[in-house]
């Protein structure tokens, strides 16, 4: 029963993941109808509607959808950072010999389509989207792997979460360092190490009262919001320090059981809702597309499974990472092609890489459409390439 138990878990988590795939499907289709709908553009347009606080001599002054993307957000990344944090101390990232073709496998999709996004826009003025298309979409992708049902060897699945949550690393990592909000204040970035500094010790205490940690937790995230660097980045760090050893009664356990269905249900939903409405251009398919599309299509549609299925072969030949037992390499390229949904990811890096707006909207239509072409070529392959309950769930090396 013990050794059946980690497979348990990930069918709970597979399942959560499937419905917010659906959930997102629903509400993306939502946005786009809005979008192009006259009669309901005063809907479209609350997005837009301004608000702000002030806090000492700081102002801050957002539309409803970078309220949505900055502050709502964060919970979504807060849950992301959990998630990463338990498959590094329990999960299928807990040991080398897991972890290891994953991680290789993300390294590659990340690398192999931000390289192709730069070879059609390198000097151009879309250079900068060259994050877009490094992303993928967890639960989309779970989403579509769900619908194959017992088709997909649990291998692939797991295979493909482990894949999504480095992903995720790297996303994070990429929206630090290269996608700042505005400006940098350095002042900010020491108090934000203080707030952190002070987290690590709460932590070290081996204080499990949640208000203390979300009360830091907020601070940390308006200070951040100030310093220059993506506000959510805050909900990562604070996940980063929340406890966990293992059980499933610890602190971090019971906050992701909690958040959960409210990220799945409501955050995410209204993400797709205000940031996926895109107006149905026509003349984007008369003539030839410009690079950014090109870029963001072919790095999702193409570059997702070459750098996943390259740079795992790769690892696999020169004994770095195991191959999971009775998977192929094309059904690995078939998961490699379901790795190009990008949504949420991509989306949230297309609002940060432009300040022109029509370059904002041609890169959320590229990725509709890279996305929509990866979950259908995506599963044909996987139809393809695996035949139903010939692979038994706990042959996992």
């Amino acid at each position: 029963m013990k050794r059946r138990e980690p497979v348990n878990i990930f069918d709970h988590f597979f399942k959560n993941e499937a419905a917010a795939g659906f959930v997102l499907l629903f509400f993306a289709i939502a946005a786009i109808v809005i979008a192009n709908n006259d009669s309901l553009s005063a809907f479209h347009n609350i997005w837009h509607e301004k608000g702000s606080f002030s806090i000492a001599s700081f102002k801050v002054e957002m539309d409803l959808i970078h309220w949505i993307n900055d502050g709502l957000m964060a919970i979504f990344f807060f849950l992301v950072g959990m998630e990463i944090k338990r498959e590094v101390l329990a999960g299928e990232l807990s040991s080398i010999k897991h972890a290891s073709l994953p991680i290789f496998a993300a390294i590659g999709g990340m690398v192999v389509p931000a390289a192709i996004f730069l070879a059609f826009n390198l000097g151009s003025e879309a250079q900068n989207g060259w994050g877009i298309p490094m992303a993928t979409d967890i639960a989309f992708s779970i989403g579509v792997l769900s619908m194959l049902g017992k088709r997909v060897p649990v291998q692939l699945k797991i295979f493909l979460t482990a894949l999504a949550i480095v992903d995720d690393l790297g996303a994070i990592l990429v929206l630090a360092f290269f996608y700042p909000a505005h400006e940098h204040n350095y002042t900010m970035f020491l108090l934000a190490g203080a707030i952190i500094l002070i987290l690590w010790l709460v932590n070290r205490k081996g204080v499990t009262s949640l208000p203390v940690y979300l009360i830091l937790g907020a601070a940390l995230w308006l200070v951040i919001l100030f310093s220059g660097i993506h506000a959510t980045l805050a909900g990562v760090l604070l996940a980063m320090f929340i406890p966990f050893k293992g059980e499933k009664r610890s602190l971090m356990s019971q906050v992701e059981h909690k958040i959960h269905p409210w990220v799945t249900f409501l955050i995410l939903p209204v993400f797709a809702l205000s940031n996926a409405g895109v107006k149905a251009d026509l003349s984007i398919f008369s003539g030839s597309p410009d690079g950014l599309t090109l870029g963001i299509f072919f790095g999702l549609l193409l570059g997702k499974p070459i750098g996943i299925t390259g740079m795992s072969w790769l690892a696999y030949k020169l004994n770095l990472a195991d191959k999971p037992s009775g998977v192929k390499w094309s059904q690995i390229f078939s998961v490699g092609i379901i790795a190009g949904i990008g949504f949420t990811m991509s989306i949230f890096i297309d609002n940060l890489a432009f300040s022109d707006q029509t370059l904002i909207e041609t890169g959320k239509v590229a990725i509709l459409m890279a996305s929509l072409a990866a979950a259908v070529i995506g599963s044909i392959m996987l139809v393809i390439t695996t035949k139903k309950n010939k692979i038994k769930p706990n042959n996992i090396q």
